[in-house]
Protein backbone atom coordinates (compact mmCIF):
# COMPACT_ATOMS: atom_id res chain seq x y z
CA UNK A 1 0.00 0.00 0.00
CA UNK A 2 2.43 2.46 0.67
CA UNK A 3 3.98 2.41 -3.22
CA UNK A 4 0.48 4.16 -3.62
CA UNK A 5 1.15 7.03 -1.38
CA UNK A 6 4.82 7.83 -2.22
CA UNK A 7 6.60 10.33 -4.07
CA UNK A 8 6.74 8.65 -7.36
CA UNK A 9 3.13 8.69 -8.44
CA UNK A 10 2.54 12.32 -8.54
CA UNK A 11 5.16 12.83 -10.20
CA UNK A 12 4.02 9.99 -12.63
CA UNK A 13 0.29 11.80 -13.05
CA UNK A 14 2.08 14.91 -14.05
CA UNK A 15 4.57 13.77 -16.40
CA UNK A 16 1.93 12.31 -18.92
CA UNK A 17 -0.41 14.85 -18.41
CA UNK A 18 1.37 17.46 -19.28
CA UNK A 19 3.42 14.92 -21.70
CA UNK A 20 0.06 14.54 -23.50
CA UNK A 21 -0.61 18.12 -24.02
CA UNK A 22 2.92 18.48 -25.37
CA UNK A 23 2.70 15.81 -27.68
CA UNK A 24 -0.63 17.41 -29.04
CA UNK A 25 0.66 20.47 -29.75
CA UNK A 26 3.80 19.02 -31.11
CA UNK A 27 1.76 17.14 -33.19
CA UNK A 28 -0.43 20.37 -34.61
CA UNK A 29 3.38 22.04 -35.15
CA UNK A 30 4.15 18.82 -37.07
CA UNK A 31 1.13 18.82 -39.30
CA UNK A 32 0.91 22.88 -40.20
CA UNK A 33 4.22 22.34 -41.02
CA UNK A 34 4.86 19.41 -43.00
CA UNK A 35 4.63 19.02 -46.93
CA UNK A 36 2.80 16.70 -48.94
CA UNK A 37 3.59 16.32 -52.58
CA UNK A 38 -0.17 17.16 -54.14
CA UNK A 39 -0.98 15.89 -57.55
CA UNK A 40 -2.77 18.48 -59.93
CA UNK A 41 -6.18 17.29 -58.30
CA UNK A 42 -5.28 18.21 -54.35
CA UNK A 43 -5.13 14.40 -53.61
CA UNK A 44 -2.22 12.63 -52.06
CA UNK A 45 -2.37 9.58 -54.91
CA UNK A 46 -3.60 7.66 -52.62
CA UNK A 47 -6.82 5.26 -53.84
CA UNK A 48 -9.53 2.72 -52.49
CA UNK A 49 -12.26 1.74 -55.02
CA UNK A 50 -11.80 4.42 -57.42
CA UNK A 51 -12.12 7.09 -54.30
CA UNK A 52 -9.05 9.18 -53.95
CA UNK A 53 -7.91 10.70 -51.39
CA UNK A 54 -7.87 14.45 -50.90
CA UNK A 55 -5.48 16.82 -48.94
CA UNK A 56 -7.30 19.49 -47.32
CA UNK A 57 -5.59 21.19 -44.55
CA UNK A 58 -7.36 21.15 -41.04
CA UNK A 59 -9.98 25.02 -41.32
CA UNK A 60 -8.49 27.33 -39.17
CA UNK A 61 -11.57 27.87 -36.85
CA UNK A 62 -10.95 23.74 -35.99
CA UNK A 63 -7.27 24.93 -35.26
CA UNK A 64 -8.60 27.86 -33.28
CA UNK A 65 -10.36 25.49 -31.16
CA UNK A 66 -7.84 23.05 -30.82
CA UNK A 67 -5.29 25.79 -29.43
CA UNK A 68 -8.32 27.33 -26.93
CA UNK A 69 -8.40 23.82 -25.51
CA UNK A 70 -4.30 23.42 -25.12
CA UNK A 71 -4.53 26.89 -23.04
CA UNK A 72 -7.64 26.12 -21.24
CA UNK A 73 -6.00 22.45 -19.79
CA UNK A 74 -3.07 24.72 -18.71
CA UNK A 75 -4.59 27.56 -17.12
CA UNK A 76 -6.66 24.90 -15.18
CA UNK A 77 -4.18 23.11 -14.43
CA UNK A 78 -2.35 26.18 -13.35
CA UNK A 79 -5.33 27.15 -11.29
CA UNK A 80 -6.77 23.98 -9.96
CA UNK A 81 -5.19 20.92 -8.37
CA UNK A 82 -4.46 18.17 -10.89
CA UNK A 83 -0.53 17.88 -11.22
CA UNK A 84 0.41 15.44 -8.26
CA UNK A 85 0.83 17.10 -4.91
CA UNK A 86 0.29 20.55 -6.83
CA UNK A 87 -2.79 22.20 -4.77
CA UNK A 88 -3.75 25.00 -7.82
CA UNK A 89 -3.63 28.78 -7.21
CA UNK A 90 -6.73 28.89 -6.21
CA UNK A 91 -6.40 26.25 -3.23
CA UNK A 92 -9.74 24.75 -4.36
CA UNK A 93 -10.62 21.43 -2.99
CA UNK A 94 -13.79 19.43 -2.66
CA UNK A 95 -14.01 19.12 0.95
CA UNK A 96 -13.62 22.76 0.34
CA UNK A 97 -16.66 23.52 -1.80
CA UNK A 98 -18.93 21.26 0.26
CA UNK A 99 -18.20 23.13 3.38
CA UNK A 100 -18.57 26.54 1.82
CA UNK A 101 -22.28 24.89 0.67
CA UNK A 102 -23.36 23.33 3.54
CA UNK A 103 -22.86 26.76 5.57
CA UNK A 104 -24.49 28.57 2.81
CA UNK A 105 -27.73 26.25 3.32
CA UNK A 106 -27.42 26.33 6.96
CA UNK A 107 -27.40 29.94 6.52
CA UNK A 108 -30.49 29.99 4.72
CA UNK A 109 -32.35 27.78 7.21
CA UNK A 110 -30.97 29.03 10.49
CA UNK A 111 -34.05 30.92 11.47
CA UNK A 112 -36.44 28.18 10.75
CA UNK A 113 -34.22 25.88 12.99
CA UNK A 114 -33.82 28.46 15.44
CA UNK A 115 -37.65 28.48 16.30
CA UNK A 116 -37.25 24.83 17.02
CA UNK A 117 -34.20 25.25 18.94
CA UNK A 118 -35.72 27.67 21.44
CA UNK A 119 -38.38 24.55 22.12
CA UNK A 120 -38.15 21.32 23.86
CA UNK A 121 -37.93 18.26 22.47
CA UNK A 122 -41.15 16.91 23.37
CA UNK A 123 -42.63 19.83 22.29
CA UNK A 124 -40.84 19.73 18.93
CA UNK A 125 -42.08 15.71 18.25
CA UNK A 126 -45.60 17.15 18.27
CA UNK A 127 -44.99 19.40 15.60
CA UNK A 128 -45.54 17.67 11.87
CA UNK A 129 -43.57 19.72 10.23
CA UNK A 130 -39.99 19.61 12.55
CA UNK A 131 -40.58 16.08 12.62
CA UNK A 132 -40.35 15.70 8.75
CA UNK A 133 -37.19 18.41 8.89
CA UNK A 134 -35.96 15.97 11.68
CA UNK A 135 -36.84 12.43 9.57
CA UNK A 136 -35.06 13.79 6.32
CA UNK A 137 -32.11 14.39 8.86
CA UNK A 138 -32.76 10.80 9.77
CA UNK A 139 -32.74 9.13 6.18
CA UNK A 140 -29.55 10.81 4.75
CA UNK A 141 -27.62 10.19 7.47
CA UNK A 142 -28.97 7.89 10.12
CA UNK A 143 -31.20 5.28 7.38
CA UNK A 144 -27.83 3.44 6.10
CA UNK A 145 -27.48 1.66 9.32
CA UNK A 146 -30.54 1.77 11.26
CA UNK A 147 -32.92 1.09 8.03
CA UNK A 148 -35.25 3.74 6.84
CA UNK A 149 -38.34 3.12 9.18
CA UNK A 150 -35.42 2.96 11.85
CA UNK A 151 -36.03 -0.57 13.16
CA UNK A 152 -32.53 -1.80 13.19
CA UNK A 153 -31.00 -4.54 11.56
CA UNK A 154 -28.59 -7.15 13.59
CA UNK A 155 -25.84 -5.13 14.91
CA UNK A 156 -27.90 -1.52 14.52
CA UNK A 157 -30.25 -1.32 17.26
CA UNK A 158 -33.63 -0.51 16.60
CA UNK A 159 -34.31 3.28 17.48
CA UNK A 160 -38.66 2.55 17.16
CA UNK A 161 -39.03 0.19 20.60
CA UNK A 162 -38.50 1.38 24.07
CA UNK A 163 -35.17 -0.59 24.57
CA UNK A 164 -32.18 1.47 25.06
CA UNK A 165 -28.71 0.84 25.40
CA UNK A 166 -27.78 4.18 26.60
CA UNK A 167 -30.90 5.65 27.93
CA UNK A 168 -34.40 7.19 25.73
CA UNK A 169 -34.54 10.53 27.59
CA UNK A 170 -34.04 13.38 25.04
CA UNK A 171 -30.84 14.23 27.30
CA UNK A 172 -29.13 11.08 26.47
CA UNK A 173 -30.29 10.55 23.00
CA UNK A 174 -28.91 14.26 21.93
CA UNK A 175 -25.46 12.90 23.52
CA UNK A 176 -25.57 9.74 21.03
CA UNK A 177 -26.04 11.41 18.57
CA UNK A 178 -23.66 14.79 19.54
CA UNK A 179 -20.52 12.48 20.82
CA UNK A 180 -21.32 9.44 19.41
CA UNK A 181 -20.76 5.73 20.92
CA UNK A 182 -17.96 3.07 21.39
CA UNK A 183 -19.34 -0.29 23.17
CA UNK A 184 -17.35 -2.96 24.07
CA UNK A 185 -17.62 -6.07 25.64
CA UNK A 186 -14.21 -8.26 26.41
CA UNK A 187 -13.59 -12.19 25.35
CA UNK A 188 -15.43 -13.55 29.07
CA UNK A 189 -14.88 -17.32 27.91
CA UNK A 190 -11.32 -17.32 30.40
CA UNK A 191 -13.09 -15.75 33.45
CA UNK A 192 -16.51 -17.78 33.14
CA UNK A 193 -14.57 -20.67 32.96
CA UNK A 194 -14.28 -23.88 31.04
CA UNK A 195 -16.43 -24.58 27.68
CA UNK A 196 -18.96 -26.30 30.08
CA UNK A 197 -19.47 -23.08 32.36
CA UNK A 198 -19.96 -21.57 28.83
CA UNK A 199 -22.72 -22.84 27.75
CA UNK A 200 -24.15 -23.08 31.11
CA UNK A 201 -23.87 -19.03 31.35
CA UNK A 202 -25.17 -18.67 28.02
CA UNK A 203 -28.37 -20.88 29.21
CA UNK A 204 -28.69 -19.19 32.27
CA UNK A 205 -28.56 -15.68 30.09
CA UNK A 206 -31.27 -17.26 28.32
CA UNK A 207 -32.97 -18.02 30.94
CA UNK A 208 -33.61 -14.15 31.70
CA UNK A 209 -35.84 -13.33 29.18
CA UNK A 210 -37.87 -16.61 29.44
CA UNK A 211 -35.94 -17.98 26.55
CA UNK A 212 -35.78 -21.86 25.50
CA UNK A 213 -32.72 -22.92 27.07
CA UNK A 214 -31.98 -26.11 29.23
CA UNK A 215 -32.72 -25.39 32.91
CA UNK A 216 -30.43 -27.89 34.38
CA UNK A 217 -27.26 -25.76 32.49
CA UNK A 218 -28.99 -22.80 33.48
CA UNK A 219 -28.95 -23.30 37.29
CA UNK A 220 -25.47 -24.24 36.70
CA UNK A 221 -24.44 -21.20 35.07
CA UNK A 222 -25.87 -18.63 37.97
CA UNK A 223 -23.10 -18.85 39.56
CA UNK A 224 -20.62 -17.96 37.09
CA UNK A 225 -22.55 -15.71 35.71
CA UNK A 226 -21.27 -13.10 38.67
CA UNK A 227 -18.32 -12.27 36.61
CA UNK A 228 -20.53 -10.62 34.08
CA UNK A 229 -22.61 -8.79 36.40
CA UNK A 230 -20.57 -6.17 37.20
CA UNK A 231 -21.59 -4.99 33.38
CA UNK A 232 -25.03 -6.60 33.38
CA UNK A 233 -25.85 -6.36 36.96
CA UNK A 234 -26.85 -9.01 39.25
CA UNK A 235 -30.19 -9.01 37.75
CA UNK A 236 -29.08 -8.98 34.24
CA UNK A 237 -31.00 -5.74 33.86
CA UNK A 238 -27.71 -4.17 32.39
CA UNK A 239 -26.46 -0.70 32.46
CA UNK A 240 -26.90 2.20 30.44
CA UNK A 241 -24.28 4.23 32.09
CA UNK A 242 -22.02 2.21 30.07
CA UNK A 243 -24.63 1.00 27.41
CA UNK A 244 -24.30 -2.61 28.78
CA UNK A 245 -28.00 -4.67 27.03
CA UNK A 246 -30.61 -5.75 29.24
CA UNK A 247 -30.31 -9.38 28.98
CA UNK A 248 -34.03 -9.96 30.70
CA UNK A 249 -36.14 -7.97 27.90
CA UNK A 250 -35.46 -10.80 24.47
CA UNK A 251 -34.21 -8.00 22.75
CA UNK A 252 -30.85 -9.72 20.80
CA UNK A 253 -28.82 -6.85 18.95
CA UNK A 254 -26.06 -9.58 17.68
CA UNK A 255 -28.29 -12.72 17.53
CA UNK A 256 -30.06 -14.82 19.76
CA UNK A 257 -30.26 -18.64 20.84
CA UNK A 258 -27.53 -20.23 22.77
CA UNK A 259 -24.90 -20.58 19.84
CA UNK A 260 -25.39 -16.25 19.41
CA UNK A 261 -24.50 -16.00 22.95
CA UNK A 262 -21.56 -19.04 23.43
CA UNK A 263 -19.96 -16.67 20.54
CA UNK A 264 -20.14 -13.40 22.36
CA UNK A 265 -18.86 -14.72 25.57
CA UNK A 266 -16.09 -16.11 23.43
CA UNK A 267 -15.10 -13.00 20.82
CA UNK A 268 -16.31 -10.04 22.74
CA UNK A 269 -18.00 -7.33 20.56
CA UNK A 270 -16.69 -3.99 19.93
CA UNK A 271 -19.52 -1.71 18.43
CA UNK A 272 -19.39 1.82 17.40
CA UNK A 273 -22.03 4.90 16.81
CA UNK A 274 -19.67 7.54 14.92
CA UNK A 275 -20.06 11.48 16.35
CA UNK A 276 -22.21 13.84 14.21
CA UNK A 277 -21.70 16.89 16.31
CA UNK A 278 -19.28 17.98 13.17
CA UNK A 279 -21.54 17.50 10.49
CA UNK A 280 -24.34 18.95 11.85
CA UNK A 281 -25.34 22.68 13.60
CA UNK A 282 -26.82 21.75 17.21
CA UNK A 283 -30.11 23.33 16.14
CA UNK A 284 -30.03 20.05 13.50
CA UNK A 285 -29.09 17.43 16.31
CA UNK A 286 -32.31 18.88 18.12
CA UNK A 287 -34.61 18.56 15.79
CA UNK A 288 -33.13 15.07 14.94
CA UNK A 289 -33.13 13.88 18.64
CA UNK A 290 -36.98 14.81 18.55
CA UNK A 291 -37.62 12.73 15.53
CA UNK A 292 -35.58 10.02 17.07
CA UNK A 293 -37.52 10.26 20.43
CA UNK A 294 -40.70 10.35 18.99
CA UNK A 295 -40.88 7.25 17.54
CA UNK A 296 -40.87 5.32 20.65
CA UNK A 297 -42.88 8.12 22.30
CA UNK A 298 -45.83 8.03 19.52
Amino acid sequence: MSDFVSGFWPIWISTITLGGIAFCVGLLIFASRVKVTLDSDNTNGHEWDGIKEMNNPLPMWGVGLFIITVIFGLAYLYLFPGLGEYQGKFGWTGVKQYEAEVAKNNEKVAPLYAKYAAMSVEDVAKIPEARDIGKRIFLNNCAACHGSDAKGSRGFPNLSDNDWLYGGSPERIKETITEGRIGMMPPMAAAVGSEEDVKNVANYVLSLSGSIHDSGRANAGKDKFVVCAACHGADGKGNQMIGAPNLTDNTWLHGQGEAAIIKRIHEGKTNQMPAWEEKFSPEQIHLLTAYVWGLSNK
